[in-house]
């Protein structure tokens, strides 16, 4: 949403710090030399990658089930499909249904899920396996995944039983792999010597990478967002990320997850960003996703995901209001089936 809290972290301090020691030099032109687009270097020979960016898209996670079998959208096909995920998405639309219409929550001001595919009109943001699908989840995570599934269907019992964007932790798109989500798809990318810092947008996480070559943190210490280490290959920044918390969970991951994230300039307005995951314990094989950087305006406004979290309160409340017409259904069920039984053992005698 749009009305933000500021994150004033010292990483961030630091990362605005050096905007100014690392702004964009642009690559010259000579006449006669060719026009092919040069990724510019920031002052200390880094490829820069700097600047606001956004991952908006319509372009699924995985490959619907109606796209089985279809990797890529014919041009026609993907003007289609555009006007119809957005025409069926408007949450302006109205319904008769009060509880629907309520479930709607914010109308369609507040969304910015982008308004086309991505630019290779693929049909997933998975690419690997080739069915566009996440593979499935290995017999331990199923489970693991089960025991999620049944804390979330009964009422919550503290904070702790909701899931972690609930409690304003972490979001989805603040990654690693960085996603989009329905709204608030922003990254602004800072360098400075020896570091890049990723600021998202969406509850406002400020990522660290160091590129020093440092090992990764020790494994008893595990992290939301995980330990990233980054190096550069040609003008592309890798990513290692490891020590992830169990309860982060990307789509059934566990705290063995490796992620590889690549990002590499392809022009002036745009970024390639890929990612790899590998999780043995979790998934039955690894698997890739692509999602491109767009430039976008700016700025990543101050964000507030709870505002004081009143809602918490008053959803652990509600909880417990839950409970207690339970106990009341009970005891009413319970009363009946006791003023029931003389009438039935009436019954029986008459008919022996």
């Amino acid at each position: 949403m749009k009305h933000r809290l500021s994150a004033s972290t010292t990483p961030l301090a630091f990362a605005l710090a050096t905007t100014l020691l690392a702004a964009p030099v642009a690559g010259q032109s000579r006449p006669g030399a060719s026009r092919k687009w040069t990724a510019p270097l920031t002052p200390d020979g880094q490829p820069d990658l700097q600047g606001i960016w956004s991952n908006a898209t319509l372009t699924p996670f995985e490959r619907p089930k109606d796209l089985a079998g279809k990797p890529y959208f014919t041009e026609k096909e993907a003007a289609e499909y555009e006007k119809k995920v957005i025409r069926e998405g408007n949450r302006d639309q109205r319904s008769s249904d009060a509880t629907a219409d309520l479930g709607g929550a914010y109308n369609e001001f507040w969304f910015d899920r982008g308004t086309k595919v991505v630019p290779t009109r693929r049909t997933s943001l998975v690419v690997d396996p080739p069915d566009g699908k996440v593979p499935t989840l290995t017999p331990a995570a199923q489970r693991a995944a089960a025991a999620r599934q049944e804390i979330s269907r009964r009422p919550p019992e503290d904070p702790e039983d909701f899931s972690l964007p609930v409690r304003c932790l972490v979001w989805p798109t603040s990654g690693p792999p960085m996603l989009p989500t329905a709204y608030n798809n922003n990254y602004q990318i800072l360098q400075g010597p020896g570091y890049v810092a990723i600021l998202t947008e969406m509850i406002h996480d400020v990522r660290m990478i160091p590129l020093d070559g440092r090992p990764h943190i020790p494994a008893k210490i595990r992290r939301w967002l995980g330990d990233s280490r980054g190096r550069w290959e040609g003008n592309t920044l890798v990513v290692d990320t490891t020590n992830f918390t169990d309860k982060t969970s990307l789509r059934g991951s566990d705290e063995d997850l490796h992620l590889i994230e690549r990002f590499t300039r392809t022009g002036e307005d745009t970024i390639l960003y890929e990612f790899t995951v590998d999780d043995p314990t979790a998934f039955t094989r690894s698997w890739k996703g692509e999602v491109p950087l767009t430039k976008a305006p700016g700025p990543i406004y101050e964000y507030a995901c709870h505002e004081a979290n009143y809602s918490m309160e008053n959803m652990l409340k509600g909880a417990r209001a839950q409970e207690k017409d339970a106990r009341k259904a009970r005891r009413r069920r319970s009363s009946k089936t006791l003023d029931s039984r003389p009438k039935a053992a009436a019954i029986t005698r008459r008919f022996r």
